[in-house]
């Protein structure tokens, strides 16, 4: 895949894609083939670093005690304790909705069967659970300041069940040079983590939240309309 592919594809979108009232996100899709997902050493998960961070800001929860209280309040958005874990504990539908409203959840590490108890059978089914990969278990002395610093630049790039691989490395108020840059980053770490590399690549697509999809590459790209 070349950058200029990616451009020509991000050109076709926009011209081919309704308007809508809000910021939508760039929907990255990697379709593989010739992959045994049923074998865990061919699983892909794992967080990546994007060049260029969203315009949209990344949402996080912190789930602490008294320690990381301070930085927490400084750096967070949504703040629980041991406390507030009844609460969620006894009411899926709240749960649900936290776990919509952020991108990442950061635990203290010392409260982590806590956690898990309390929030797992949500969080856990949404691939949501504070996950060491990204660095989201943190110790009780941490500074959470340059974690949610890297976290507004992060993404995961999954494929467990189906042979795709679905994310978001970008939104439509961002310029077409960077969010290709950052479909970059995502494709390479995505092809260096499959034992043939681009050889297990089916297909790209690129879209918006509600548009369909481009695929980058083709020739002919069909619009929205027809």
């Amino acid at each position: 895949m070349q950058k200029d592919q990616i451009k020509q594809a991000l050109t076709d979108l926009r011209n081919n894609s309704t308007k809508r009232n809000f910021n939508q996100s760039i929907d990255l899709i990697i379709t593989l083939r010739d992959l045994d997902l049923k074998k865990p050493e061919n699983q892909i998960d794992l967080f990546t670093q994007l060049t260029h961070p969203k315009t949209k800001k990344i949402k996080t929860c912190a789930i602490i005690g008294p320690e990381l209280m301070e930085t927490a309040k400084e750096n967070c958005d949504t703040i629980l304790t041991v406390d507030d874990f009844p609460e969620y504990r006894d009411n899926k539908r709240k749960l649900i909705k936290l776990a919509k409203e952020h991108d990442f959840f950061i635990a203290q590490a010392t409260i982590m069967p806590q956690i898990a108890k309390a929030f797992g059978r949500i969080l856990g089914t949404r691939g949501k659970m504070p996950n060491p990969k990204a660095g989201c278990v943190v110790p009780p002395k941490a500074n959470l300041k340059p974690l949610v610093e890297k976290l507004q630049k992060t993404v995961r790039v999954t494929a467990k069940t189906q042979l795709c691989i679905k994310t978001t490395p970008g939104d439509e108020k961002m310029e077409d040079d960077k969010i290709t840059e950052n479909i970059m980053n995502v494709y390479n770490a995505a092809i260096h983590s499959m034992p043939q590399e681009e050889r297990n690549v089916k297909d790209i697509l690129v879209k918006f939240t509600m548009s369909k999809p481009i695929t980058i590459g083709k020739k002919k790209q069909t619009k929205e309309n027809e």
